[in-house]
């Protein structure tokens, strides 16, 4: 575990800047410089272009992962990824030719409830593209071991060229068109600085070759497709569909609930992009009995953190919506409260399965991903149909909750019936009880204070007591560890 913890230590951090940059960003910023009607433009465009993506991208980025560890010969592995660079152009540019020929059509079909739409409809594809290249050359690096620098460029950059970007734009630098291109630009720029970097660490080989297990390959892309991005699609419809029901504007809302709720995954976000090429250098040498206790390792560390961060969001979230409501002048975001709460326990829920996903997916029953994906992206698309003109942003958020709980503990059940083990242990339950004691003690208890001082003095009591007693009931080797070894540094220090 010593590369685990240190690289996901590093991500981690770069992790909890990016979110802060992006949590000043979505709660300050864009509701206080940007029109709610043009924040949910560029939320809708931003989530349409990560639903393009998968596609884009044709899993790419999930077959450098699986198969780069398989190879042995430094020509097949050349091989290998030059192929890998060649194969989304067969998507990306057909894509664009139908895109082109079909554009009015298309962008008249996108902005029949919001005509705002309808300038912009370019920037979903050229986004998705360069954020299908962003993820396939962080694969490159993530092959190598080296995840930290992309990290940065995923968690960080997006968000800091939007910090500057409304900045600019509350000066009057440019205009509210000029902000959307830019921010365009941003993700291209970021692409050729992940590109720079990944050809730093292995230089490409031009080999016209194709790998000698090409037919192996395309199952596999084929099938990981749209089941890799399926955590992200599942956001991202909907907001793609809410437009499609609601003003625009109820895009923004839902965009700030999502963002405060998907805080919970931060933990996992960051030792996923070391732990995935670990599992399937695992798998790939049949070492099942290290994958075992990794699977357990992983989830109880990560219920543990994510499970604090779920407890600090949602006991001081009315606090946090009425510092909103009394700096933006509006109760409209206070709509989102429910869904934080239904979002962050998804997000919870995901956690605590581990890398159940990056098991499946590496290993010879990769098959079962597409029906999948393919049964989760319909399951949301028919319950937002049904949801979203009923309940409007409270059924987007419910059709998500219904969807992730279904199909995370069918995933669950797969791996335990496949592979004969769990990521539950009884300090997994311990650790729920503990959970389920700290919210509805702490949910309904708050200071007459400013809504700042409550949090930080509620977080602070909620942290140490928290902390405190998951160290004495040894709910997590690796974190009373951790602990210990702090405290022996300390005393060196003083």
């Amino acid at each position: 575990m010593g590369i685990v913890l240190k690289q996901s230590f590093k991500n981690t951090l770069l992790i909890i800047v990016g979110f802060a940059i992006g949590a000043v960003n979505t709660i300050w910023f864009y509701p206080r410089f940007l029109q709610e009607e043009y924040y949910g433009l560029v939320t809708f465009l931003l989530s349409s272009s990560n639903l393009l993506m998968p596609l884009t991208a044709f899993g790419v980025q999930y077959t450098i992962i699986k198969f780069y560890a398989g190879y042995t010969d430094p020509k097949e592995q050349d091989r290998f990824l030059f192929t890998m660079l060649v194969m989304p152009l067969f998507i990306a540019l057909p894509f664009a030719f139908i895109g082109n020929l079909f554009y009015e059509a298309i962008s008249e079909w996108l902005s029949v409830e919001n005509p705002i739409v309808k300038q912009y409809t370019f920037v979903i594809y050229l986004i998705a593209v360069a954020t299908a290249y962003f993820e396939i050359f962080y694969a490159w690096s993530k092959v190598q071991l080296k995840s930290v620098f992309g990290n940065l460029l995923k968690e960080i950059f997006p968000r800091a060229v939007v910090f500057f970007l409304l900045i600019g734009f509350s000066a009057g630098l440019f205009s509210k068109t000029a902000f959307i291109y830019f921010l365009t630009a941003g993700y291209f720029v970021r692409v050729l600085l992940m590109m720079c970097y990944a050809f730093y660490l292995r230089k490409p080989v031009l080999r016209w070759q194709v790998p000698a297990n090409l037919g192996a390959i395309l199952k596999y892309t084929s099938y990981v497709i749209l089941a890799g991005s399926a955590g992200t699609i599942l956001l991202d419809i909907d907001k793609f569909m809410l437009p499609q029901h609601e003003a625009i504007a109820i895009t923004a809302y839902y965009s700030v609930a999502i963002y405060i709720g998907s805080v919970v995954e931060m933990p996992g976000r960051a030792m996923s992009q070391i732990v995935n090429p670990i599992t399937a250098l695992a798998i790939n040498q049949n070492d099942w009995k290290k994958i075992a206790s990794l699977y357990k390792q992983i989830s109880i560390n990560l219920m543990l953190v994510s499970g604090w961060l779920f407890i600090l969001i949602n006991v001081n979230i009315r606090q946090l919506y009425a510092f909103m409501e009394s700096t933006l002048h509006t109760e409209n975001y206070t709509l989102g409260i429910p869904i934080v709460l239904m979002i962050s326990l998804t997000k919870l829920y995901h956690m605590i399965l581990g890398n159940n996903g990056a098991i499946i997916s590496n290993s010879s029953h990769f098959r079962v991903l597409l029906p999948y994906g393919v049964l989760m992206a319909l399951s949301v698309y028919f319950l937002n149909s049904y949801l979203i003109p009923t309940m409007g942003m409270n059924g987007a958020a419910f059709s998500t909750f219904i969807v992730v709980l279904v199909f995370n503990t069918l995933k669950l059940w797969f791996v335990k019936s496949t592979f004969k083990f769990s990521p539950f242990s009884h300090k997994s339950m311990l650790l729920a009880v503990v959970l389920i004691v700290f919210y509805a003690g702490f949910v309904t208890w708050d200071f007459n204070f400013n809504p700042w001082v409550n949090i930080l003095c509620k977080s602070g009591i909620v942290t140490v007591l928290y902390f405190l007693v998951v160290y004495y009931l040894r709910i997590s080797k690796d974190a009373n560890e951790l602990v210990t070894a702090l405290f022996k540094k300390r005393r060196e220090w003083f």
